[in-house]
């Protein structure tokens, strides 16, 4: 059996009683009831059967007890009696009989030739009216005498009700033209003893289920105690505790689980350790490797400056190629930097660096500092005031509104909108829109729409860019088509004020190491989604 986890993966939260967590899918509800079912039909089978053979016994041998003796009685007294007796003897006898056992007696006799006379034990407990007429009929019935029947009149007899009592009514006739006798026993008694019987066993049964559902209770903690630490384990190893350990006792199943798990605990805090390293790795050789080259290419962005400024001037035959190099030293220039900033958006360096400004100033030198203003429609109010890194705010507008005039359709429309708490800028375009299928991957790295066209000026890296930026305030983007199918729609979501999101106050030096390019300029926008 398994038991508790180190790192408290066993002992988390507060103690509950045996029945704390009961809910309806509960696997210990479900032992419980399972339990409780298999112990009810047990008891009640076995309530019943004992009741159905204890019935039988008792009523059995009250009737036997009861019919002997009438049996006997008519043999003794009745059949003593004259072939025409008069009616006193034949009361007397039948008061005789009543006496010697407890039951009342009709007896049945003729003083002559169809004149019938009857002596009642108790006229007013029995008379002939409570004898059935089915009973009669089998009494007064002479059978043959043959092999298999030595006798012409039996012995018969009948269980019936009369006013909710139970009786028991027998008759029989004697040979020879002797008189015929009823017996009517009451069964009252025998049915209170039944019925204390029955109480007896239904309290049986109602001990016997709660002390099921004890065991069950006991049985579900046993087993269900290791499960639960299991679970705790799972969950601290999910919450990314890869130390998270179970201790192990016994050979049994769950044993054998826990130890499957800590195997299995062991092998993934392994690799995700060396996934962890490789990672460090290769993000610390894109940091040097982007650092490295901006050395060379700042040098080369100069002489490109040069370049260009000197186009006019000029061999057309070499002009082209001037051109290319200029356009393509600045592309890797800013992919250089585009890399570095997703380095720093993955190593968790990246800070904020807040300061509360106006929205709709920040959207206007946006676009204003790379010549969209014939471009782009602005609907924004003065005065609609912000608390945010207003760099960051500067990289994510560029990249939202360059990858609308990019892809889309001028003009191009952004909206600034205030909320209680949060504040929304819509990017929206007048072009083809978004493609279903990429909608879902526009935010993604290096990510193009167009496999036809992957030496785009764009990286693929503004959008993402752009979305970490947001993050990192606390916010949000969303990409989607225009309901009327009139262009793509992005919105920005930040928040009025981040400073509960700034992890510590000096990020002046981690600021300065990504704050070579203040506002992007008109090259710096990227993110090729459509």
């Amino acid at each position: 059996m398994s038991g508790g986890s180190n790192n408290g993966a066993g002992g988390a939260g507060p103690r509950r009683g045996p029945l704390a967590g009961l809910r309806l899918t509960s696997l210990r509800l479900r032992l419980v009831v399972v339990f409780a079912l298999v112990a009810l039909t047990a008891a009640v089978s076995a309530s019943g059967i004992a009741y159905w053979l204890n019935r039988e016994a008792v009523l059995t041998r009250t009737q036997d007890a009861a019919l002997g003796d009438f049996r006997q009685e008519m043999q003794n007294r009745a059949a003593a009696l004259p072939l025409r007796p008069t009616p006193a003897e034949l009361q007397k006898t039948a008061e005789q009989m009543a006496g010697s056992g407890d039951y009342s007696v009709v007896l049945i006799s003729e003083r002559a030739e169809g004149k019938p006379i009857t002596g009642v034990s108790d006229r007013d407990e029995f008379t002939m009216k409570d004898v059935p007429q089915s009973l009669q009929d089998a009494v007064n019935d002479r059978q043959d005498v043959g092999a298999g029947n030595s006798e012409p009149y039996h012995l018969y007899w009948q269980r019936t009700e009369r006013g909710g009592e139970p009786y028991l009514v027998g008759g029989t006739r004697i040979m020879g033209g002797g008189p015929t006798g009823y017996l009517f026993k009451s069964l009252d008694q025998e049915r209170q003893d039944l019925n204390s019987l029955a109480w007896s066993l239904g309290i049986a049964t109602l001990l016997a289920l709660i002390g099921s559902a004890l065991l069950a209770q006991a049985a579900a903690t046993t087993v269900l105690r290791p499960v639960h630490r299991l679970g705790e384990a799972a969950r601290r190893l999910g919450e990314g505790k890869l130390d998270t350990r179970l201790r192990v006792s016994g050979t049994d199943e769950l044993a054998e689980l826990a130890r499957t798990f800590n195997k299995t605990a062991a092998s993934l805090e392994k690799k995700v350790a060396d996934m962890s390293a490789r990672e460090e790795s290769s993000r610390r050789f894109v940091a040097d490797m982007s650092h490295e080259l901006r050395t060379p290419l700042t040098a080369l962005t100069a002489v490109t400056e040069v370049l260009e400024d000197e186009a006019d001037s000029l061999d057309p035959m070499i002009a082209p190629a001037v051109n290319l190099v200029v356009s393509e030293t600045r592309r890797l220039y800013d992919l250089v930097e585009n890399l570095m900033e997703v380095t720093r958006f993955d190593a968790g360096t990246a800070r904020l660096v807040l300061d509360t400004v106006d929205v709709a100033d920040q959207v206007t030198a946006c676009i204003d500092a790379r010549a969209w203003l014939d471009a782009v429609e602005l609907d924004a109010e003065r005065g609609i005031m912000a608390r945010l890194d207003p760099r960051r705010l500067d990289v994510i507008l560029a990249n939202l509104i360059g990858n609308a005039l990019k892809h889309g359709g001028s003009p191009v429309r952004v909206s600034v909108r205030p909320g209680d708490n949060e504040l929304l800028i819509e990017v929206r375009d007048h072009g083809p829109g978004i493609p279903e299928d990429v909608l879902p991957h526009v935010f993604d790295r290096f990510y193009k729409a167009s496999a036809s066209r992957p030496r785009s000026d764009g990286s693929g890296l503004g959008l993402s860019i752009a979305m970490e930026n947001a993050h990192i305030h606390g916010g949000d983007i969303t990409a989607a088509n225009s309901p009327d199918g009139d262009g793509a729609v992005f919105v920005l979501r930040l928040p009025r004020d981040a400073s509960a999101l700034m992890d510590r106050e000096a990020a002046g030096a981690d600021d300065a190491d990504s704050g070579n390019g203040g506002p992007a300029g008109p090259g710096r926008t990227e993110g090729d989604a459509r």
